[in-house]
C-alpha cells in the first residue's frame, strides 16, 4: 500500500466560526456565549444527536478556543483508557462520545464532575456529548444525572445540501475548488459521516499537490487505486 504523507499545518482545525449550523444554531449560540462571556455559569452543558451531527467538531472547537483564551482544561473521549485526576486550574471539564464510556473512564468522569461542581472553587464549566439523551445513557446512575441536569441540547444531523455546503466550505478554507462530479462522488461512494468525509478530503488535497494534478473524479479513483 503507497503511504500519501498528509500537511497537517493545512487542515483547518475545528472551530465554532467553520461549523454550519443547519438546525443546530441554537446550541452553537449557547457555545460562543459561553466562550465570550467573562461571567461563565458553571451549568454543564450536554450535546445529543446521531453521527454526523457534529457533537465532536463543536466540543473540540470548544477545546481550540479555549486554549487559544490560555485556558486549561480536562478532556475523557472513549480513547483516553486512563485518564488522570482532577487539575484545580481547569476552567473547563470536556467529555466527548460519554455513551462510549468504559467503568474506569466512567469513574474519573464523575470523579471529575463533583471537583468541578464543588462550592467554594473558580466556575469550572462541564460540556458532554452522546448519541443519545441523558435518561437513556447505558452509564452509572450519578453520572447520568449530572449530565442531565443542566442544558441540553439535540442535534439534528445534516441534509444532503448542508452535507455539501460543509464540503465545500471544507474545500474553500484548504484554497481547493471542488466540482459538483466530485462532491457528488464522494457523497455517494464512502461513508456520509462528515468526519470521514473530511479525512477524505486531506487525503484528496495531499494526493492532488503530489500528483500536481487537478482535483476530479479520475484523479479520486486513481488516489484509490494507488491506496489498494
Amino acid at each position: 500500500m503507497k503511504q500519501i504523507a498528509l500537511d497537517i499545518s493545512l487542515q483547518p482545525g475545528p472551530s465554532l466560526q467553520n461549523y454550519l449550523p443547519g438546525d443546530n444554531g441554537q446550541a452553537l449560540q449557547h457555545l460562543k456565549l459561553w466562550l465570550e462571556s467573562s461571567r461563565r455559569a458553571p451549568v454543564p452543558t450536554y450535546l445529543w444527536g446521531p453521527s454526523g451531527s457534529g457533537k465532536s467538531h463543536l466540543l473540540r472547537a470548544v477545546a481550540n478556543a479555549l486554549q487559544a483564551q490560555g485556558q486549561s482544561f480536562g478532556w475523557i473521549d472513549a480513547d483516553c483508557t486512563e485518564p488522570g485526576p482532577f487539575v484545580p486550574e481547569w476552567r473547563a471539564v470536556l467529555f466527548d462520545d460519554v455513551h462510549r464510556y468504559s467503568i474506569v473512564q466512567q469513574h474519573a468522569a464523575f470523579n471529575w464532575f463533583v471537583h468541578a461542581s464543588a462550592p467554594g472553587r473558580e466556575p469550572c464549566w462541564i460540556l458532554a456529548a452522546g448519541d443519545t439523551p441523558p435518561a437513556d445513557l447505558a452509564v452509572r446512575d450519578d453520572l447520568r444525572s449530572r449530565l442531565g441536569w443542566g442544558h441540553v441540547f439535540a442535534l439534528q444531523a445534516l441534509s444532503d445540501a448542508q452535507r455539501r455546503a460543509v464540503l465545500l466550505q471544507q474545500a474553500q478554507a484548504r484554497g481547493l475548488t471542488l466540482s459538483s462530479d466530485v462532491v457528488d462522488y464522494m457523497l455517494t461512494r464512502f461513508s456520509r459521516d462528515l468526519g470521514h468525509q473530511s479525512a477524505l478530503l486531506d487525503q484528496l488535497d495531499a494526493y492532488a499537490l503530489q500528483t500536481q494534478r487537478a482535483i476530479t473524479v479520475p484523479l479520486l479513483k486513481s488516489m484509490l487505486d494507488d491506496l489498494s
